[in-house]
């Protein structure tokens, strides 16, 4: 069997991307250090290093509970050390008591800064603070240039790891009943949208599956997938139950609260 056909087709580049670094340290006797995966990739990641195999895997992103870590892939002799993720974190001093600063508005002003996803971990905004993680190669340049997000002055300030907050969300848990595994069908009834409403949501591309911008209303939903509708919470698909006697599936799921 083919180790693709455990994965969706569009995951087939990152497959291959995660097969040449391992076989960059099996060979090599080296580390590799990636930029921060999402919790999709990581589970990549984990997959390619399983049992067997002679090359190890860590993760870490600043906190214990980060979504989005860098992987370190390293021979098995080696011990890793929280330093060797390379990390910086940085706590934005801005107009607090005029501006509300959201999610998408820092993330949007770091990526105008020219660089790409990557680079940054876990975005925390909480009543008091809005902090964020990059890797340290571009801590200087972020700290340098980042200067405005969603049309307020900003000045990042380099901070500990140890000071970072993340914040608590919120979980539900939840069961519908589905006709298919269509991402417009799921979505709908997982968000209390009608269909007529769903699928302009995700052709306009407000709709995340696993942590990617997802324009097809026809996508099949499997066991495991994390879905986002901007401004409306994450819903994680914990498991496909059985059949109805209509032929519905039962699906149940962990609705999170805060969007990312």
């Amino acid at each position: 069997m083919s180790l693709y056909e455990h994965f969706r087709k569009d995951e087939h580049p990152f497959i291959d991307q995660v097969t040449d670094w391992l076989e960059t340290v099996e060979n090599e006797y080296r580390t590799k250090l990636t930029d921060f995966l999402d919790p999709r990739q990581q589970f990549i990641v984990t997959s390619l290093t399983g049992q067997g195999s002679a090359v190890r895997c860590a993760f870490f992103g600043g906190a214990d509970k980060a979504e989005r870590r860098r992987a370190l892939l390293y021979p098995d002799y080696i011990e890793p050390e929280k330093s060797l993720f390379e990390l910086a974190a940085f706590e934005l001093d801005f107009p607090s008591k005029f501006v509300r600063m959201t999610h998408p508005q820092v993330l949007g002003a770091l990526l105008s800064l020219g660089l790409k996803r990557g680079k940054f971990g876990d975005i925390m905004i909480s009543s008091n603070a809005v902090q964020f993680v990059t890797c340290a190669d571009t801590a200087d340049y972020v700290e340098q240039h980042f200067r405005e997000a969603g049309r307020a002055p900003v000045l990042p300030k380099r901070i500990e790891l140890s000071e970072l907050k993340l914040p608590d969300e919120e979980t539900t848990d939840v069961q519908v009943t589905v006709s298919s595994l269509r991402l417009d069908t799921v979505t709908s009834e997982l968000y209390r949208l009608s269909r007529a409403k769903t699928k302009p949501l995700i052709q306009q591309e407000k709709v995340k599956v696993n942590w990617k911008i997802t324009d097809d209303p026809s996508f099949r939903i499997e066991e495991g997938d994390m879905i986002s509708v901007r401004g409306m919470g994450r819903c994680k698909i914990v498991a496909l139950g059985g059949t109805t006697r209509k032929g519905n599936t039962v699906l149940k799921a962990e609705k999170i609260g805060s969007s990312s």
